[in-house]
This record gives C-alpha cells, sequence and structure tokens, in this order.
C-alpha cells in the first residue's frame, strides 16, 4: 500500500472513533440517561430544559472557539496537535461520564459539554487536513469515505453498547443473583444492571475513540504550513486573522452565499438527528423502536455515503447536493403524517440514505471554493456554522409545536429550513464543470 493510501485509511478511520461518541452519546445514551438518572426526580420540563442549555453551551462555545483555533492552525504545523488536544479533552470528558452519581445533574453537564467541546473542536483541524491527505482529483470520495467509515464503526459499536444494555447480565453487570426474588426486586436489579451498563459503554466509547485516532497520529503527515512570522501572542493573533478572514469572505461571493445556504440546510439536517427520537416518541412509538431506527440509518449511511462520494466525482457535488436536500424535504413532509413505526423506519433508511452524502459533499464541495493555504482558518468558519445550526431547528420546531399543540406541525417547520437553503445553493455562482473536474 502507498503512503498516500495508507494516509487516507488512517484519516477515514478517525471518523471510525469519534462517530462512537456521536451515536453512543450525543444521539443515543446521554439524553435518556440524563433525563432518567442524572435528573432522576425532576420534572421533565424542568430536565429538558437542563439538557437544551447544556447542548447550547457546548455549541457556543465551539462556535467561538473554531475560527480563532483554524486561525491560529494554519499559521503553523499545529493541525494534528490541536486535534490530539481536543481529542484527548473529549475522550476525557466521556470517561469521566461513567463516575457521576445518580441525581448530579449539574456535573454530567459540565462533562458533557467538555466532550462535545473536544469532538467538535478535534473536527475543525480532522477536517482541515482532508485537502492534504486526498488531494484534489478524490476529495469527494475520501470525504465521503470517511462519513462511511464513521458510519459503519459508529454504528456496529452502538449496536453493541445496546445489547449490553438489553442483556446486562450476559456482560456480568448484575450484582445480584435474580433467582428468588420478587418481581419488584428484580426489577430494581436490572435497572441498576443497566446503568452500569451505559456507563460502561461511556468507558468504552473513550476507549474506541482513543484506538482509531492513533493512525492519523501516527500516519498522517501534517501539510506544509504557511510561510508566517512565529506569533508571540497567538490568541489575539487568531482574533485578528477571524477578521481578515471575515473580510477575505465578504470579498469571495460564492464562498459566503455557499456558507449561509449550508447553515439553513444543515440546521435542517442537525434537527432532525437531534430531534428524531422526540418526535418519535410524542407520537406514542416505543424508544426501543426508535433506537432500531436510529441503527438503521447508521448501517444504511454507510454505503450510501460512499456511493453519494462517487456521484459527487461523476456529476459535481453541487449537483448531488441539490438531490440530497429534495430528498430531505420529502422526508419532513412525509414524516408530518406517519403513523406507525413502519413509516418510522421507511423514514430512517432514506436519512440514512442521504445524511452522509450531505455532509461529506458539503465539506469538499466548500474546499473547492475557499483559498490554498488557509484551510483551517476557513474550515473553523465551516465548523462554527455548522454548531450555530444545531440551534435555531429545535427551537422552531418546539415553539411551532407549542404554539399548535402538534408535533406535526413543529416537524413541518422544518423544511423552510430546506427550501431556504437550496434556494441559496442555487444562487452560489461558480464554474461548476471546472470545479468537479480539476485534476
Amino acid at each position: 500500500m502507498s503512503d498516500q493510501k495508507r494516509s487516507i485509511w488512517a484519516w477515514a478511520l478517525y471518523d471510525t472513533g469519534n462517530s462512537a461518541f456521536a451515536t453512543v452519546v450525543m444521539a443515543g445514551f446521554f439524553p435518556v440517561f440524563f433525563k432518567s438518572y442524572w435528573s432522576a426526580g425532576a420534572d421533565v420540563t424542568v430536565s429538558t430544559a437542563q439538557l437544551g442549555l447544556a447542548n447550547a453551551a457546548a455549541g457556543f462555545a465551539v462556535a467561538l472557539l473554531a475560527p480563532v483555533l483554524g486561525a491560529i492552525a494554519d499559521s503553523g504545523q499545529t493541525k494534528k496537535k490541536f486535534l490530539s488536544f481536543f481529542t484527548c479533552l473529549g475522550i476525557a470528558g466521556t470517561t469521566a461520564l461513567m463516575f457521576i452519581q445518580k441525581g448530579n445533574w449539574p456535573y454530567a453537564a459540565a462533562l458533557y459539554i467538555a466532550g462535545v467541546v473536544g469532538f467538535s473542536g478535534a473536527n475543525v483541524f480532522y477536517d482541515a487536513l482532508l485537502p492534504a491527505v486526498a488531494g484534489k482529483k478524490n476529495i469527494d470520495y475520501v470525504s465521503s469515505l470517511g462519513y462511511a467509515l464513521g458510519y459503519l464503526g459508529g454504528g456496529l459499536f452502538f449496536a453493541f453498547c445496546i445489547w449490553m444494555t438489553l442483556r446486562p447480565t450476559t456482560f456480568g453487570l448484575t450484582a445480584t443473583d435474580v433467582h428468588g426474588l420478587t418481581p419488584l426486586a428484580v426489577k430494581k436489579v436490572m435497572e441498576t444492571a443497566r446503568a452500569a451498563a451505559v456507563t460502561t459503554s461511556f468507558l468504552l466509547t473513550a476507549a474506541w475513540w482513543l484506538v482509531f485516532t492513533l493512525p492519523l497520529l501516527l500516519l498522517v503527515r501534517e501539510p506544509a504550513a504557511t510561510a508566517l512570522p512565529k506569533s508571540t501572542a497567538p490568541l489575539r493573533d487568531g482574533f485578528k486573522q477571524i477578521y481578515q478572514t471575515l473580510r477575505e469572505i465578504k470579498k469571495i461571493k460564492p464562498v459566503w452565499i455557499f456558507l449561509l445556504a449550508y447553515w439553513f440546510y444543515i440546521d435542517g439536517v442537525n434537527t432532525i438527528i437531534r430531534m428524531a427520537i422526540d418526535y418519535g416518541m410524542s407520537l406514542g412509538f416505543v424508544y426501543t423502536d426508535l433506537i432500531i431506527a436510529l441503527l438503521i440509518t447508521q448501517f444504511v449511511g454507510f454505503p450510501c455515503a460512499l456511493v453519494f462520494g462517487k456521484w459527487g466525482q461523476k456529476w459535481g457535488p453541487k449537483n448531488v447536493l441539490y438531490i440530497t436536500i429534495v430528498i430531505y424535504l420529502g422526508i419532513v413532509l412525509w414524516g408530518m403524517l406517519i403513523t406507525d413505526k413502519t413509516e418510522f423506519y421507511i423514514l430512517a433508511i432514506l436519512v440514512g440514505l442521504v445524511q452522509g452524502g450531505i455532509q461529506a459533499l458539503s465539506r469538499s464541495y466548500y474546499s473547492r471554493l475557499i483559498p490554498q493555504g488557509k484551510t483551517a482558518q476557513f474550515y473553523g468558519f465551516f465548523n462554527m456554522v455548522g454548531r450555530y445550526a444545531v440551534i435555531f431547528g429545535p427551537v422552531l420546531m418546539g415553539i411551532s409545536g407549542y404554539l399548535t399543540r402538534s408535533p406535526r406541525a413543529g416537524i413541518a417547520s422544518i423544511a423552510l429550513f430546506f427550501i431556504i437553503g437550496g434556494l441559496l445553493l442555487y444562487a452560489v455562482k461558480d464554474d461548476n464543470t471546472k470545479l468537479s473536474k480539476q485534476p
């Protein structure tokens, strides 16, 4: 295997590691465990507000940090160092979750924020390494390969963790022999065992993340740094660089229009990711059915992300992005009409079909629009936009549902994000043939 291929696979495997955090912690166990364990006894609306504040705080912190860190990273060969730091922060926060006792929601929220900041902060530098690893010719496919391996690895690991929580006795997590106990006593023992399984899942997630980070650190070479004088005040210079970047973005019309389009449609995507289980529960579906749907999305997303990457190479990423946005719009409109879990499973398949594609092709298409030599700086803004695009969609969905007393009206409101995002993407003027076929 050539050095370039090793670098590509090492880079892509990192997504296998950090996707475990996204599936097990962010989308899967943490929201439910936060309500039932760390906020036990609190009113459901209070615990929802607590979790919402934790997510908002994490998103706001990353949104502020991303452009600064990206600007600093571009001034030297420090992308891997920053990636290592934030990955370690995420791993430490995830590991520490297993030690938080029942009812201690502030500590759980603080560690969750640390984990999300680590996860998102590392992604700034992970994305910034993409152009150097892939090269212009293969960037769409390599970007999609990362997402595909993330779906596969994250899905397999999540399936294992679900098995462990449903069958804790298989893994020796039941401290008491349940034979001869009353049904109520058995229920309490199993609840304790399942709590142990969830906290063990947090520890295993951290270990999984660490293992799949090592290939990137060992095999991916840092791209050459921009020839800039060494800074004595990197934080100050980072903020100065943000201002300069904003001025540059203002001059590059396709970049700022695309970022605006991306902000709208990825807000719709993130809202579906974060609110799907809540929406299903509001319609009366069983939580285990919703977890199965989440797993379906993961495994469908693996091959489809690769397929969309190939289509992006063949037809141009912008053209394929149109397809994904139209499909998402259909998902939202159908979602407001579903009545049974079979339809929910079909929607999960459709989400898996396009979720990886829209994320991967947005990342690779953006790389074609930004100046060379400033990838971390501009990807800092890209990630900042993505972080802010997880606030307004859930808020709109919640307000719409509350005012109409209908969760279906709430999900329908998300269609607005895809319509506006698609129209703005159309307004991005570029030589699409040249962009899709550059050597």
